[in-house]
């Protein structure tokens, strides 16, 4: 992932990965301190992990597979 997709806002403790650069419609807390970001056609676009430093063994390294 680039540096556009993921963004660790160390002020606020908060990792955010893009998937999309679609405007966020509506936003879901999933699980406590996991937020999905959806779009105008419920396409997920986004997610926010809170306090990511105590949830993550490393939240300024992410790795990506896509499997299909």
């Amino acid at each position: 992932m680039t540096q556009d997709e993921t963004d660790l806002l160390t002020e606020t403790d908060i990792l955010r990965i893009l998937f999309s650069a679609a405007p966020i419609q509506e936003s879901d807390e999933d699980k406590p301190g996991v937020i999905l970001d959806y779009d105008n056609s419920g396409n997920l676009v986004g997610m926010e992990i809170l306090n990511a430093s105590q949830r993550m063994e490393n939240p300024r390294s992410v790795e990506v597979e896509y499997a299909h």
